[in-house]
């Protein structure tokens, strides 16, 4: 299986890094072949709306980060969205890739599976309720198949997460795919 994660953190060494590691190591260990998309360490930009790539039928305007991930994407057998939860929902590093699935819509739409895993310092039983509930509307629009989340609650620093039950969980999640 073709696997493409997507990483939305600032931090090499965070939390949600942590989750991606770990998925990563499983889902290799498995024989699956894995491309990592680190959002924070790429140039990128917002999309613009301005329709010059009609959805695909031509190429966004901006020339950056995202050419590098657009063919892992189109051909994925699966899509693995990894965050820390900002503001109840994706960071703003994941949100700009996310916005510009636009300009590949239809070649990112349908076929594949879809994994959602994320990490919060609140643990308040709402805490990931707007996440998950964005994270299925996404799904749903682009026909993707949801193959499981990982919300990691209550874990805000590495040392939290890392005297967790998540990490084994991410590898577990890779390993068993």
């Amino acid at each position: 299986m073709k696997i493409t994660v997507i990483t939305g953190s600032p931090h090499r060494k965070g939390t949600s890094a942590l989750l991606a590691d770990e998925f990563i190591r499983g889902a290799k260990e498995a024989g699956h072949e894995v491309y990592r998309f680190d959002a924070a360490f790429e140039e990128l930009h917002p999309c613009l709306g301005c329709d010059k790539c009609g959805m695909g039928s031509a190429p966004c305007v901006w020339k950056d980060g995202m050419e590098k991930l657009n063919p892992h994407m189109a051909d994925a057998d699966m899509v693995v969205l990894v965050t820390p939860l900002y503001y109840f929902t994706v960071s703003a590093q994941l949100k700009t890739v996310i916005d510009r699935f636009y300009a590949n819509t239809y070649k990112f739409t349908g076929g594949k599976k879809s994994i959602l895993m994320a990490t919060a310092f609140d643990s308040n039983e709402w805490t990931m309720q707007a996440l998950t509930g964005y994270y299925k509307t996404l799904a749903g629009y682009m026909q993707w198949e949801d193959a499981g989340m990982i919300l990691a609650a209550g874990c805000g620093s590495r040392s939290g997460i890392e005297h967790s039950e998540f990490p084994q969980k991410a590898y577990d999640m890779g390993k068993n795919l």
